[in-house]
């Protein structure tokens, strides 16, 4: 996974704690986690095309949540930075060179464990990320830290508009 979804998914709990009401600007998400604003914006993008954000332009717009958090799952948030392909790529090189004539015959008419194997895991992994929300894990973070939110929204409404 790229860096973008970890910042894509602390800017969804941070749009949690805000006020729907209030979008906040990239610049502003940015500034709190000290993340280059042109970089974050275009994970926020992503994020917009996904539905998981809404933006309003002009002097007051910005990012607020596109749908409910306890609607948005992780994988979700996956899926818009990363895309949905798949993690693990066979190339069938059991089936190659020497290995390929180690195989034989039955060789090509299994399946290569290999793949098996991380398929699987992947599966797991997303069926994990896909049960679990942007609600349930702001959930954990305050279970934590129960000043967070708080502390949160007052940043954001101290720093205002960028």
């Amino acid at each position: 996974m790229r860096e973008g979804v970890e910042w894509a998914v602390h800017c969804c709990i941070d749009l949690s704690w805000v006020s729907p009401d209030r979008p906040v600007p990239a610049a502003r998400l940015a500034a709190f986690h000290d993340l280059p604003t042109a970089y974050l914006n275009k994970q926020l993008n992503a994020l917009g095309r996904a539905g998981i954000v809404s933006s309003r332009s002009g002097p007051r717009g910005g990012f607020r949540l596109g749908r409910k958090p306890q609607e948005i799952s992780l994988m979700d948030v996956v899926t818009a930075i990363d895309g949905a392909a798949q993690g693990f790529r066979c190339t069938g090189i059991r089936l190659d060179g020497p290995a390929g004539a180690v195989a034989g015959r039955a060789g090509r008419r299994t399946g290569c464990a290999v793949e098996r194997s991380f398929r699987e895991a992947e599966l797991d992994w997303r069926r994990r990320l896909a049960a679990r929300s942007v609600a349930d894990l702001a959930e954990a973070v305050r279970r934590a830290d129960p000043a967070a939110p708080g502390r949160v929204r007052r940043w954001f409404d101290q720093h205002g508009p960028a």
